[in-house]
């Protein structure tokens, strides 16, 4: 069967031919497609015409990215983002490298890190991200950290207990972070005899939201890393960050001994405010080793979409080991689930 192609598409395949870009040759196409008679004698046509579209628009989106390409951006991976921020010389690099074997380049003098570096940090059975990032400093900080801070789902502020600037160090970096307004001001954490317990544990709350005119702010939860406590004057420098800054509370580290990498680790886990969640068929054993990560409040539902966009809609039933009153309990999509569930979606098909 003939094709019988109009004027139309024979003047937009002669500019197809004439286009020196992709948005260009991608018109043209589009043109093409749209004044191609639609019958059996042009099906061969259609397919190769989309086909040439299609392989078009994929090297246009690989040339807008490489063309935008962030240095700074790290993308998302594992249960949580947890990004470091300190002074030159604090110990972040050489934290990175002990604690995610990543190759961090650590040296004795200041602006090593030049860009972020992100390393996994094993915890039990899941992976944290952590990113070493360039220091701040007295005359601010390098373009593009701010977005690094702001995306990140943890602050590890890091402060060496070693120096004699350690106060300045801890008051510098709580300024640049208030100033730009990544983190709520400790001074107004502790508010009540419950959050001061909170506190001494190292688990003080501090509301996720804050009214700024007609916007909703987020704020970045964080934690303070004291490093290179090996040193004899480090202690001595400790008990007066304590005395005056008593609202804060302080994580001690020897990067090099490993010293306190366990209550960090522990630490960080329970400040991303994440649940484990593991999945089990009907009538077999759970897979404790490849457990769910849901931020904490999520429901069965959120678990179901989280496993396939498609699950909620098909999801009949589901049994729940661990929050529900007895084990293997059926609860309601809403159910909360809590670390450590065992969950049973029971799905139409």
């Amino acid at each position: 069967m003939p094709a019988n192609l109009p004027p139309q598409y024979h003047a937009a395949e002669e500019a197809y031919r004439k286009a020196s870009t992709i948005e260009q040759k991608i018109e043209a196409l589009q043109e093409m497609i749209t004044m191609i008679p639609k019958h059996k004698g042009t099906e061969k046509l259609q397919g190769d015409l989309k086909r040439r579209l299609s392989k078009l628009r994929e090297e246009g989106q690989k040339k807008g990215k490489a063309s935008h390409y962030n240095p700074f951006a790290i993308e998302k991976q594992g249960a949580g983002q947890v990004a470091l921020i300190g002074y030159p010389n604090t110990g972040k690099s050489s934290l990175i490298a002990a604690l995610t074997r990543a190759k961090a380049k650590v040296a004795q003098y200041p602006f090593t890190t030049a860009l972020p570096l992100a390393g996994m940090m094993p915890y039990e059975n899941i992976l944290i991200q952590m990113i070493d990032t360039p220091p701040i400093s007295s005359e601010g900080a390098p373009p593009g950290l701010l977005n690094v801070l702001r995306e990140a789902d943890l602050l590890l502020v890091t402060i060496d207990a070693s120096s004699s600037e350690c106060l300045e160090q801890l008051e510098g970096s709580f300024s640049f972070l208030l100033s730009k307004k990544i983190i709520k001001d400790p001074s107004t954490v502790i508010s009540t005899e419950a959050d001061q317990k909170e506190e001494k544990r190292g688990d003080e709350k501090e509301p996720a939201e804050k009214e700024d005119g007609d916007k909703k702010r987020t704020f970045t939860p964080y934690l303070i890393a004291l490093t290179k406590m090996d040193m004899e004057v480090s202690h001595d420098n400790l008990t007066i960050l304590r005395e005056l800054r008593p609202e804060m509370h302080f994580l001690t580290l020897s990067p090099q001994e490993e010293t306190g990498f366990a209550p960090l680790k522990k630490m960080i886990y329970h400040k991303l405010e994440i649940a484990r969640v593991y999945t089990k068929a009907p009538n077999k054993q759970p897979d404790l080793e490849a457990p769910f990560v849901l931020k904490k409040g999520s429901t069965v539902l959120d678990l179901a979409y989280s496993i396939h966009r498609d699950f909620p809609e098909k999801l009949k039933n589901a049994r729940v080991w661990g929050s529900a009153k007895f084990d293997g309990q059926t609860v309601a999509r809403e159910h909360i689930l809590e670390d450590g569930d065992i969950v049973e979606l029971n799905v139409e098909g």
